[in-house]
């Protein structure tokens, strides 16, 4: 095989390794290969969402309770326990004290109470929920983001291979020009320095390697030594744009798990007030109390207790109070909505652009510049350029397919920001 051949080869082998490999990539099933399957272990895996999970569902089982009825009261009162007047000794029995009484006590909340305390726990299960939600979208965007910076790791480790690959070669080609007097010793020394170069750059790329699996790892729960699979493909970008901001904005608003959050504080702050309020009525105490001398009940009473609301300044203080709260919570929603559409919105722009420049730099420049490369051989080999040359158009092919690596990168990073933002993946 000629190196003109291995070349074309190698600008193909460029362009899978970019991104464009086949389907059968894609059925690769060892974790680290792909993001979907990290994404789906760190699902199940992850302690820290599975101690969300368990606070929310502690949440969620509060609901009920918050608006039962509290525990009846019984009480049982022992008279005349000396049994004076009559010919009997002392006793703590209630059939053998002058008198026992059975006094069973229910308290009624107030009209509207139980309801507004359950809407208030409610709401507090809808935040720990949405808290849940907020925790995996920020573990899942980390992990999107570290697996494109993975990918780019690779990918850049795999070009300076090749670039070694194709140095030594042409340093074969150089030493055979250099045997025939064609040309001076200096090119095959500048061929032998381009590979100790790649050589210190696959040092740094392979450090850079194993501190992102640590970190993958570290983000799945896993020992920071745990094998990982090469990374092989990155996810089919979606058909975004700057134009889709405002439908964007809206699902964000609907589905933004930081956003949820607040909207169910403020929701929980509006039932609180409303439950502030209702304490100015008076709660209901009922009762009933048999009456027992010896063995027989001798007679029944009825019991209603009232708490009297006299302590106006106070109350009037913890409405103002809980009103204050609820004008809090509309700011934070308010202000929150603000930022999040605003980065949104930041994000959207950068996605575009670099999805764009990834179509420019796949359809021109690395056309454009392969085919430089292939020339300037071509002509070194015919003595046509200098050494000097030959090595420009490879750098330039090389920055290109590294330029087109970046470019993809930062896309799947923007577009991680952007699933994070709006709450769903696309």
């Amino acid at each position: 095989m000629t190196v003109e051949r291995w070349l074309r080869g190698l600008s193909v082998a460029a362009l899978v390794s970019a991104g464009l490999a086949g389907p059968a990539l894609a059925q690769e099933e060892a974790l680290g290969a792909n993001v979907q399957g990290l994404l789906a272990y760190a699902r199940t895996q992850s302690p820290e969402l599975g101690a969300m999970r368990q606070e929310a569902d502690a949440a969620t089982q509060r609901v009920q309770p918050a608006g039962a009825l509290p525990d009846p009261v019984l009480r049982v009162e022992l008279m005349n326990i000396n049994n004076y007047g009559n010919d009997a000794p002392s006793s703590l029995l209630p059939w053998r004290v002058g008198e026992t009484r059975y006094t069973l006590m229910q308290m009624l909340p107030g009209w509207g109470k139980r309801e507004l305390r359950r809407d208030v726990a409610a709401a507090d299960a809808t935040q720990a929920r949405a808290r849940t939600e907020a925790t995996w979208a920020e573990l899942a965007a980390r992990i999107k983001a570290t697996y494109a910076e993975y990918y780019r790791a690779a990918g850049n480790e795999r070009l300076a291979r090749e670039v070694l690959d194709l140095m030594s070669r042409l340093e074969q080609i150089a030493q055979a020009r250099y045997a025939g007097g064609l040309v001076a010793q200096q090119d095959s020394i500048r061929a032998q320095l381009e590979q100790t170069a790649m050589r210190s750059e696959l040092i740094a790329l392979d450090s850079e390697k194993r501190q992102l699996r640590a970190r993958l790892n570290a983000l799945l729960a896993r020992e920071a030594a745990a094998p990982l699979a090469e990374p092989l493909l990155l996810r089919p970008l979606p058909p975004l744009a700057s134009s889709d901001a405002a439908t964007l904005a809206e699902r964000a608003r609907a589905t933004n798990p930081l956003l949820q959050v607040e909207q169910a504080r403020w929701l929980g702050a509006q039932k609180n007030r409303d439950l502030t309020w209702r304490n100015r009525y008076p709660d209901l105490q009922a009762g009933i109390a048999p009456t027992q001398m010896r063995s027989r009940i001798t007679s029944w009473g009825l019991m209603l207790e009232l708490n009297i609301p006299l302590q106006q300044e106070s109350r009037r203080g913890q409405e103002r109070e809980a009103e204050a709260m609820v004008s809090a919570a509309r700011s934070r929603t308010e202000a929150l909505a603000l930022q999040l559409l605003g980065e949104l919105g930041g994000q959207l722009a950068a996605f575009d652009a670099a999805r764009r420049t990834e179509s420019l730099i796949r359809t021109q420049m690395l056309p454009q510049s392969d085919l430089t490369l292939q020339s300037a051989l071509v002509a070194y080999e015919s003595g046509k350029v200098d050494f000097a040359t030959l090595l420009d158009a490879q750098r330039q092919i090389r920055k290109a397919r590294q330029d087109h690596l970046k470019t993809q990168v930062e896309a799947q990073i923007r577009l991680a920001d952007i699933e994070r933002i709006v709450g769903e993946d696309f």
